[in-house]
């Protein structure tokens, strides 16, 4: 299997962090700057990383991270990262969505202005607004984003070092990736989220330091554009 990544990318982190802790047999292909291009919108017409492929998938392909991690989990039978009663599965699937659906967006918000990344139409940083609006919305954003944090640490941990429990799950995957964005705005981040992104790393190891890199060497270099 192949997978197009965009490596500065968290949303493309997690998949790559999952590939590697799982032990996978992929290849890995940066599509910076081809997105767009003929032939990857034709495979993917949505443009988006990080995209799957394989034969084996009725339209040889697949793109959003928790999707992938869910297949792959699925069919190569992974309970350790996606554990196999329903129960713990909806936990597991449920943090997946609040982090997509919740989340991020505030994290996208905050973070991608400081990025020089596009927001979607329609988002106050993609639009006619002026600046002062515009920082008003981002301002608002990063203030909103403690309270799902909050819910991480005392709803989905609950005492427990990750959301999977004693060991990282796909959910703890997303989870790390999306706040290792947070850095570029320099976010106080609790010390339990400091503690809880040290600790991916050791459990996981360089499954989970090696696309952390990209992550972090792409932000250093941004925030170093900026001194």
């Amino acid at each position: 299997m192949k997978l197009n990544v965009l490596k500065p990318s968290v949303n493309n982190m997690a998949v790559r962090v999952f590939v590697r802790a799982a032990n996978l047999e992929f290849t890995e292909d940066d599509v910076y700057g081809k997105t767009r291009t003929a032939e990857f919108l034709a495979k993917n017409p949505a443009h988006l990383t990080p995209m799957l492929e394989t034969k084996e998938l009725p339209k040889g392909g697949m793109w959003e991270s928790c999707a992938i991690m869910q297949y792959l989990c699925n069919k190569h039978e992974m309970t350790k990262f996606y554990p196999k009663s329903a129960e713990q599965r909806a936990t597991i699937d449920s943090a997946m969505f609040y982090i997509i659906g919740t989340l991020y967006p505030l994290v996208a918000r905050s973070t991608y202005p400081a990025l020089g990344f596009p927001l979607y139409p329609g988002e106050v940083g993609a639009s006619d607004a002026d600046t002062a609006a515009k920082e008003a919305a981002q301002k608002s954003a990063i203030a909103a984003i403690a309270e799902p944090l909050e819910v991480f640490h005392k709803f989905y941990m609950d005492g427990k070092p990750f959301i999977g429990g004693a060991t990282p799950s796909i959910a703890d995957m997303r989870l790390a990736a999306t706040l290792e964005f947070l850095s570029v705005i320099d976010y106080p981040l609790p010390v339990w989220a400091k503690t809880y992104i040290a600790d991916m790393e050791t459990s996981l190891g360089k499954a989970y330091a090696e696309p952390a890199a990209d992550v972090r060497g792409y932000i250093a270099y941004v925030k170093s554009q900026k001194k």
